[in-house]
């Protein structure tokens, strides 16, 4: 049987912003006009999966009964998740160094509210393995909006490119080197693996369930949205953040000017207030 050829045309604007406000009531993100030839790149195949003729056709197929399966695969695939192991290490040094000891004989639990594709939430697991021990008393909650990037992180499984600022020792001892057809690849020990717990969860909406927790890691997600989205996201995270307890965000990012209960301790690193 032949297969459907994937459609070239690009997006109408009618059907960039109907799918522009699905993606904003879902995550909270605002798409600007300048991402239509995004959105058109990256759901495009969507076309050819449902033998839709153009996007506008495909925008009634969201708005149907049988459509609901089809807009989270549109968030997940509008959903921007790049990401490398230690990114901006210097929260990783502040953890090892002045959380950690702080806390000495106390249980850390940590959420990475980000998480994307694993390599963050990998990244503060080896950071607190490597300081406390493979069995101390820790643990990592990761979550993510996207269904997709919670299926990669959950396999472990990388390109040894993605590595630059992974010490030498860790590498070593927390990461298994891929062979024959794998090799370039490393996967995640499964030791490791099994310390950090992957969930879906929307930064828009209260956390259930989860925490309380001694730090958060929150990074290179606000930038995304517009000052009182981000502002009442940080406020719903702060809720199962404990008192004294610490939140990094992005080193491009700030809170400056916001209405919360935190201490700015050095630039991208934050402590709420003990009293909150």
């Amino acid at each position: 049987m032949p297969t459907a050829s994937v459609p070239t045309q690009a997006i109408s604007r009618k059907a960039f912003v109907h799918i522009q406000q699905l993606f904003h009531r879902a995550s909270g993100i605002l798409l600007p006009d300048s991402k239509m030839p995004l959105v058109a790149s990256r759901l495009r195949c969507r076309l050819a999966v449902t033998a839709l003729p153009d996007f506008d056709v495909y925008c009634q197929l969201l708005q149907s009964k049988q459509g609901k399966e089809e807009a989270r695969i549109v968030v997940d695939l509008l959903t921007t998740n790049e990401t490398y192991f230690f990114r901006e290490p210097v929260h990783f040094q502040h953890l090892a160094q002045q959380v950690l000891p702080a806390q000495a004989g106390q249980e850390i639990k940590v959420w990475c509210a980000a998480s994307s594709s694993g390599e963050e939430p990998y990244s503060i697991a080896m950071t607190l393995a490597r300081e406390l021990g493979d069995d101390g008393r820790w643990s990592v909650q990761a979550t993510d909006l996207s269904r997709r990037v919670l299926e990669r992180a959950r396999r472990g499984v990388y390109a040894m490119a993605r590595l630059d600022n992974m010490p030498p020792d860790v590498l070593r001892q927390y990461c298994l080197r891929g062979t024959g057809q794998y090799q370039g690849m490393l996967r995640v020990a499964p030791h490791l693996r099994q310390r950090v717990d992957f969930a879906e969860h929307n930064l828009m909406h209260l956390p259930q369930g989860m925490g309380p927790f001694d730090v958060i890691f929150m990074r290179n997600v606000l930038i995304y949205f517009d000052v009182p989205t981000k502002e009442r996201i940080v406020q719903l995270a702060l809720q199962v953040l404990r008192p004294g307890g610490w939140l990094y965000v992005g080193r491009s990012e700030t809170l400056y000017g916001m209405n919360l209960p935190l201490e700015n301790v050095q630039p991208s690193i934050y402590r709420k207030s003990r009293a909150a």
